[in-house]
Order: structure tokens, then sequence, then C-alpha cells
């Protein structure tokens, strides 16, 4: 069986019935691209259940290397994260004790990583197809950046394995909800994930 490559995709959340992230990530499951057998699995949205998930799956499936997807509304093309920080926002869960509602995502570890997908590569060959995309300094501080996180930190004894995240604008159709902001159609978010998977497994070898 050849090794793993986890696609992590999140549930649709604020009334939206789908999420790109998930919609992509399960049509890859079982494919085998550059060597690596794609794993989908599906979040849930919320900074301690994503960070639960992944690590989960982690655990599970001993991945060779991890790729999450989020929904990033708003932003007219693909971005590539960079950091993910060691701060969880769960939007106003304990508001009512008083607490903002900010947390670590994993207590006692470093301030933050960085990514360690080939975000060159990817990047440069996106550019090559023509698909907008960009490098975003972080990944926030809510259930994104936590799957991101937790899963650099549970690879923290591995550098050799890539780990990273992706935003993807909302899909075309989505856009009725959203009429004033941006959106990709969703054949072209698939072929900018498929460059990124086939990137991290040439970085893999």
């Amino acid at each position: 069986m050849p090794p793993i490559l986890i696609l992590a995709g999140f549930e649709p959340f604020r009334g939206e019935r789908i999420n790109p992230s998930w919609e992509i990530a399960r049509g890859f499951d079982g494919d085998v691209i550059g060597g690596l057998q794609i794993k989908s699995v599906r979040v849930p949205v919320g900074c301690a259940k994503a960070a639960r998930r992944i690590t989960g799956a982690i655990v599970r499936y001993r991945p060779r290397a991890v790729i999450g997807l989020g929904e990033a509304g708003g932003r007219p093309a693909i971005s590539l994260e960079r950091i993910a920080i060691n701060l969880a926002d769960e939007r106003g869960a304990l508001a009512k004790s008083g607490d903002p509602g900010f947390t670590r995502v994993v207590r006692g570890g470093p301030d933050a990583y960085f990514s360690r997908l080939p975000l060159r590569a990817i990047i440069r060959e996106l550019d090559r197809k023509e698909i907008p995309a960009s490098v975003s300094l972080t990944a926030g501080a809510y259930a994104c950046n936590a799957l991101m996180y937790a899963a650099l930190h549970q690879l923290r004894r591995k550098p050799g394995v890539p780990v990273g995240f992706i935003h993807l604008p909302y899909e075309a159709r989505q856009a009725g909800r959203h009429r004033t902001l941006p959106s990709m159609a969703l054949k072209m978010m698939e072929n900018a994930v498929r460059i990124a998977i086939v990137e991290t497994a040439r970085s893999v070898r």
C-alpha cells in the first residue's frame, strides 16, 4: 500500500450548504498522486474539535504528508498559509464567563510553527497554470489555524513530513449568498489542490 497523504477539509458552517474544502478533499479520497495515497478526513468546525480530529487522524494513518484545506470567504485567490500560531479563538464560546475565548491550541507548545509545504514550488506551478494564488502570512486564529498547528505539533519530531494548510475562496455556487464577494470555480480549486499534492509528493522523495 502506498504511503498516505492526509487531505483534510471542513464541514459546512455559518449556514452554508457546502464547504469547498470538503467538496474538494472528498473528491480525491483513495486517489494515488505522486506515489501517495490520499486519505480524506472531514473536520468539524471549532478549534478544539479540529485539533482533536487531525491529531487522531495522524495517529491512525501515520501519514507521509498532511495538507489541510479550509474556506476563506472573501479572498479572491488560493492562499498558501506560512505560519500557524498557538492561539485559538473559539469565537466567544466563553464570553458568558467574561473570558474573551482565547486559549492555546496546545498547552505548553511553542508560539508558532512554519509550514513545511514546498510553498515556492506550489506557487510557481499555480502561476504557470494561471490559477490566482498567493502566500498568506498566518492561518488566523480559528479552526483552520488550529488544524494546521495541531498537525505540525503532532509531527514535530518528524521534520521530513510535509505539513501545511491552504485556504480556498468561496465556490461559485455560494456566490448567490455572497454577491459582492469573489468566488472561484470548483474545478479550478481542484486543479490547484492537485498541483499542491504533486509538489508536496515530490518534496517527500
